[in-house]
C-alpha cells in the first residue's frame, strides 16, 4: 500500500493489526477473491468451497469478533482499530471484507437484547466459533423494497400504505413469519442465521417493524439460488423465503416502539463499515494505477511523466485521502462520543463509495486496454466499486435521509 500514514494517534497495537491484516489480505483474500470472481454463483457456495475455506481462516484468527467488545469475548478494538480492519480487508477484496463483516450481524443484533438467554443462544456460540460453522446475515431488503427500507425519519417511512413484505404475526408465545426477502441478502446462501427486519404493525408503515434473530434451519424457512451479479462476486447473495415459520418470542430484539431507533443505530454502523471498506478499495485502485504508470511507456516516456497523467493521479490521491479522513472522523465520533449521528456515517459512506468508483474508473482509463482485461485485477475492482454505490442504501436515498436529518437538526 503506497499511502503515507499521517495519523499520529496510531499505537503499536494499531500498526501490528494493520501489518497482519495486510499480509492476510495479500496472501489469502486477494488471490481467493480473484478465483471466486471467475466461478459461477453455485460454485462459490458449494459445501467445501474456497469461500468457506477463507472464512474458516478468518474465524481462526478471530477476525469475525472484530465488532464485539472485549466483555463479550470480542476483539475489543477501538474505533481507529475497526477502521483499519475494514480498510485493510477492503484493500484486498471488497466482497471478502463485507462478507466477513456480515457473518456476525445476527450476533451483533442479539447482543442488543437484555435477555441473557438470547446472548447464550446467539452471541456466545458465534464469538467462540473457530470454524465458520456459524454464519449470520442481515435480512432487510425485499423484492419491492430496497433503499426505502432504510429511509428512516422520512415521511414515507411512516406511511401505512408502504409496509414490509415479510410479516411477523403473534401466535401465543411464538411469532409466525411469512413473506420473502430479495436476492440481495449478503452471504445468505451460506448463512446459518439471520438478523431479520420485518413488519409487525402495518398501521405505522415501515416504522412498525421488528428486529428478530433467527436460525435459518427453522422449518418454513428456505433459500433461493445465489444471485449472478456484476461485482463482489466473492460475496454470495440470495433470497430467503418464509412460509409460516415459527420462532420463539424472545427472538424479537426490538418491536415497533423502538424500531426506528434500532434501525438508525444499525444503519449508522453499517454505513461506517462500508466507508472503511471502500476507502481501502479506492487506495487499492490508486496503488495499481501508480504502479502501472511508473512502469508503462507511451509516447517515448513513462506514463507518469505526462502532465495529464500526473494531474489525474494527484486528483485520485486527493480523493482517497479525503475519504480516509472523513471516515476516520465519523468512526471516532459515532463509536466513541456516546451521541452517534447518522448523517456523518452517511457522509462517509457516500464519499467513500463515490471515491472508490471514481478512482477505479480513472485507473481503468490509465490502464487503457489492459484495464478492461480480466488479466489485471483493476477490472474486478472497478466492478466491485460500482456495486458499492447501491448497497446498504443507494447513495441517492441515503443523501435524502441525511438531508432530512440535517434540516431537522438545524431547525
Amino acid at each position: 500500500m503506497a499511502f503515507k500514514e499521517i495519523g499520529l494517534t496510531l499505537t503499536d497495537e494499531h500498526r501490528i493489526l494493520r501489518d497482519s491484516l495486510r499480509q492476510f489480505g495479500q496472501e489469502v483474500l486477494r488471490p481467493a477473491s480473484i478465483a471466486l470472481d471467475a466461478m459461477t454463483p453455485g460454485e462459490v457456495v458449494q459445501k467445501d468451497s474456497l469461500l468457506l475455506n477463507v472464512y474458516k481462516q478468518a474465524y481462526a484468527l478471530d477476525y469475525h469478533t472484530t465488532l464485539f467488545p472485549a466483555e463479550l469475548g470480542g476483539a475489543g478494538l477501538d474505533p481507529l482499530g475497526i477502521q483499519i480492519f475494514f480498510e485493510e480487508l477492503g484493500y484486498a477484496s471488497a466482497g471478502m471484507a463485507l462478507g466477513i463483516g456480515a457473518t456476525g450481524f445476527h450476533a451483533t443484533f442479539a447482543a442488543m437484547s437484555a435477555d441473557p438467554k438470547v446472548h447464550e443462544k446467539f452471541v456466545t456460540p458465534y464469538i467462540n466459533c473457530k470454524d465458520a460453522s456459524i454464519i449470520g446475515c442481515w435480512a432487510i431488503t425485499e423484492p419491492n423494497h430496497g433503499s426505502d427500507n432504510l429511509a428512516v425519519g422520512r415521511e414515507q417511512f411512516r406511511d401505512p400504505g408502504i409496509t414490509q413484505q415479510v410479516k411477523a404475526t403473534k401466535k401465543g408465545d411464538r411469532w409466525v413469519l411469512n413473506g420473502q426477502k430479495s436476492a440481495w441478502v449478503s452471504v445468505s446462501p451460506v448463512a446459518t442465521h439471520a438478523g431479520l427486519f420485518c413488519g409487525i404493525d402495518s398501521s405505522k408503515g415501515m416504522s412498525g417493524g421488528g428486529l428478530f434473530v433467527i436460525d435459518l434451519s427453522t422449518p418454513g424457512i428456505s433459500k433461493g439460488t445465489p444471485l449472478n451479479k456484476l461485482g463482489q462476486r466473492d460475496m454470495p447473495q440470495g433470497e430467503i423465503f418464509f412460509d409460516n415459520a415459527e420462532i420463539p418470542e424472545e427472538n424479537l430484539i426490538f418491536g415497533p416502539d423502538k424500531y426506528e431507533h434500532a434501525l438508525t443505530d444499525v444503519l449508522t454502523h453499517a454505513n461506517l463499515m462500508m466507508a472503511c471498506t471502500f476507502t481501502g478499495v479506492a487506495q487499492s485502485a490508486l496503488d495499481l494505477a501508480l504502479k502501472h504508470c511508473t512502469e508503462r511507456t507511451q509516447g517515448g516516456k513513462l506514463l507518469c511523466e505526462h502532465q495529464l497523467v500526473q494531474k489525474t493521479l494527484f486528483d485520485m490521491f486527493r480523493k482517497v485521502e479525503i475519504s480516509r479522513a472523513m471516515t476516520r472522523a465519523a468512526m471516532q465520533y459515532n463509536l466513541a462520543s456516546g451521541t452517534p449521528d447518522l448523517k456523518y456515517s452517511i457522509v462517509s459512506k457516500v464519499t467513500a463509495t463515490d471515491t472508490a468508483f471514481e478512482v477505479a474508473n480513472e485507473a481503468v482509463q490509465l490502464f487503457g486496454g489492459y484495464g478492461v482485461s480480466k488479466e489485471y485485477p483493476i477490472e474486478k475492482i472497478f466492478r466491485d466499486a460500482r456495486s458499492s454505490r447501491i448497497e446498504d442504501g443507494s447513495n441517492e436515498v441515503l443523501s435524502l435521509v441525511g438531508a432530512h436529518k440535517l434540516i431537522r437538526d438545524f431547525a
